[in-house]
């Protein structure tokens, strides 16, 4: 606030002085719920960083709470020239031989050399009209129909527009001094029951072969991906399907062939990883103590200080810790082998956070699987422990009847509450500082009319 000066008494007394302490004084309430205000938008603050780490750990337990989390597998492939493997969550562990005796193919055509024609442009029906007519596999008859000067170009762009499974496309079989041009028709789709059957051809290429010197040249034969599953010498299956790529042969897994292996046979292990399981549950620990963390450090209270951390009085945040902790540590009824998070190795330190023991949940997992799943996931008639915390989670954090949502908005009251009366305040003290200078200026004005009526009639008195 900017300070106001009178012209004042001799003894040098400014009364703007007077007036910005008169201010300054009536400004004490104004400072406080100021103060006030800031601490409360600071727990509104906190409050919404509790509720991100809450989020975090609902998302950690999403990874553990369904049984699609615990289904998790790898592959190994001992010759990935060959073959590749993936595995989903509903394959199984196991270990396959694996030899590719072929590669599926997709069928490839052209006209024979004879039919070549000079240029791209180059007129390839002969009359006024000429159809090319053609098949895929056991499909429908497909037909173009070209025009009295249509090209190789023209049927090239005719058979591709009507996307019926097979591209065509031209290859200059020539040179550059004598260029020869033939249409290349080659399946979408590979396999031998994909193979591509010219049907009737009124062009001058003579796919047809009408005129006895033209026909076609197979470039790539249709035929199927085969592979023997099994042991060589004992009694392995043939596998035999229309695309390198086998998703229907084991259960959960999908083969994609690259070449074949002749003899020798590729060895597929398909394995549970309990590696990417272990992580999810060390994520869920490290996000369950990010919280109680937070929480500690906010509610703590020096006791040197006296003082009390920010959220040090506030219970709401200490009960949702609580009920976390609740649904965390608490046995799982109907369980046999592992009925509780620390049968695994969840230790609870005396901060409230967790230690996880490593040897401990390695050994369940190796030697109990499935019981670990139980533990964690959701089943028909028992909420696992991710389940639980995610449910708390969901309680804590509800719209409307949440703990958390409920201190937030009150929160946000009151901090609305003292900005209204901050603005009161701040009105009425301009106003007040406005009386004042106007009181302060009339009373300057005023012993100015008497200093100098005192010093008018001591001037007379002398005379």
């Amino acid at each position: 606030m900017a300070s106001i000066s009178f012209g004042g008494l001799g003894n040098g007394l400014d009364f703007g002085q007077v007036v910005d302490q008169l201010v300054k004084v009536g400004r004490f309430p104004i400072d406080k719920l100021n103060t006030d205000k800031n601490t409360l938008q600071s727990k509104l603050t906190e409050y919404g960083s509790l509720a991100d780490k809450l989020l975090a750990l609902q998302a950690a337990g999403d990874s553990l709470r369904l049984p699609t989390a615990f289904d998790r597998t790898s592959t190994t492939v001992s010759d990935q020239t060959a073959l590749s493997a993936s595995a989903s969550s509903t394959a199984s562990p196991g270990s396959y031989l694996i030899r590719v005796t072929q590669l599926a193919q997709s069928h490839q055509i052209t006209n024979k050399a004879a039919t070549a024609v000079a240029s791209p442009t180059t007129d390839i029906v002969s009359g006024a009209s000429a159809t090319f007519t053609f098949r895929v596999g056991t499909g429908t008859n497909q037909t173009v129909t070209l025009g009295d000067s249509a090209t190789i170009e023209d049927l090239r762009t005719g058979i591709n527009d009507l996307g019926a499974g097979v591209t065509a496309s031209l290859v200059n079989t020539g040179s550059d001094t004598t260029p020869a041009y033939r249409l290349i028709l080659t399946a979408t789709a590979s396999g031998a029951s994909n193979g591509v059957t010219i049907v009737a051809d009124g062009t001058t290429l003579d796919f047809a072969n009408g005129s006895g010197t033209g026909g076609v040249d197979t470039l790539q034969a249709a035929q199927d991906a085969i592979a023997v599953l099994g042991d060589p010498t004992q009694n392995p299956v043939t596998l035999q399907r229309s695309s390198n790529v086998i998703t229907d042969a084991i259960p959960g897994v999908t083969l994609s062939l690259t070449k074949t292996t002749g003899t020798s046979a590729v060895s597929v292990n398909v394995t549970r990883d309990n590696g990417a399981v272990k992580d999810n549950i060390k994520k869920f620990v490290t996000a369950y103590n990010d919280i109680v963390t937070l929480v500690n450090k906010d509610t703590a209270y020096d006791v040197t200080t006296k003082t009390g951390a920010l959220l040090y009085n506030e219970s709401t945040v200490k009960g949702f810790v609580s009920q976390i902790r609740q649904a965390l540590s608490a046995p799982v009824g109907g369980l046999t082998t592992y009925g509780s998070a620390g049968e695994i190795g969840f230790k609870t330190n005396r901060d409230g956070t967790i230690t996880l023991e490593d040897a401990k949940l390695d050994s369940a997992l190796s030697t109990n699987y499935n019981a670990v799943k139980s533990l964690f996931i959701n089943q028909t008639t028992v909420a696992g422990v991710a389940q639980r915390v995610n449910q708390a989670i969901d309680a804590i954090d509800d719209v409307v009847s949440g703990s958390l949502t409920g201190r937030k908005n009150s929160l946000t009251r009151q901090i609305s509450s003292l900005t209204d009366q901050i603005s009161r305040k701040e009105t009425a003290l301009s106003a007040y500082e406005e009386r004042l200078k106007i009181q302060y200026a009339k009373l300057d004005s005023l012993l100015r009319q008497l200093q100098g009526q005192s010093n008018f009639l001591t001037t007379v008195g002398k005379q």
